[in-house]
């Protein structure tokens, strides 16, 4: 007897992993179905960073995407430095189709705002705003490589990225 109870408490624990398996898959494929698709996971690399007083500095950063499992929600973290120079990004957007809107910080000026644009084919575009500052941002993901293009009119005049999935 003991035996047959042992059998049936396996075909059960497979059976709850399979479910859990059908579960986890239908959440992915939501998530690389919406406008975030192809953005989830981590991502490091390096580019430039051009400041206001003309200097021109290499840097290196590391990026984190959620994307949640409807596929209609990401949280991002995106932190870069150089030898003089750092910064830590983070977001928290949601679609409506294609366009997105959400809140931001940058943690080493404690500065936080909105942000509004459009997502969708692999490309993120937003505008993000906060008291005394804006810029704008591009995010092109093609595969496992991606592109970070920051520009305003502050203390950072712009940024190139390009990262790895998974670096």
């Amino acid at each position: 007897m003991k035996l047959f109870g042992s059998r049936l408490f396996g075909q059960a624990i497979k059976a709850a992993g399979v479910g859990a398996a059908l579960m986890l898959s239908v959440s992915v494929s939501h998530a690389q179905s919406g406008p975030f698709a192809g953005f989830n996971g981590s991502w490091s690399g390096n580019g430039t960073v051009a400041l206001s007083d003309g200097k021109t500095e290499r840097i290196r950063c590391k990026a984190s995407y959620n994307v949640s499992s409807t596929g209609l929600g990401l949280k991002q973290t995106l932190r870069c430095a150089s030898d003089s120079y750092k910064f830590d990004l983070s977001t928290d957007v949601t679609s409506q189709g294609n366009r997105i809107s959400g809140n931001w910080s940058e943690a080493s000026r404690n500065l936080f705002g909105n942000l509004q644009g459009t997502a969708g084919g692999g490309q993120i575009e937003v505008f993000v705003e906060a008291s005394g500052f804006a810029a704008s941002v591009t995010l092109r993901t093609t595969g496992n490589k991606q592109t970070v293009q920051i520009s305003s009119k502050g203390e950072i005049r712009g940024v190139n990225i390009t990262m790895s999935k998974g670096g």
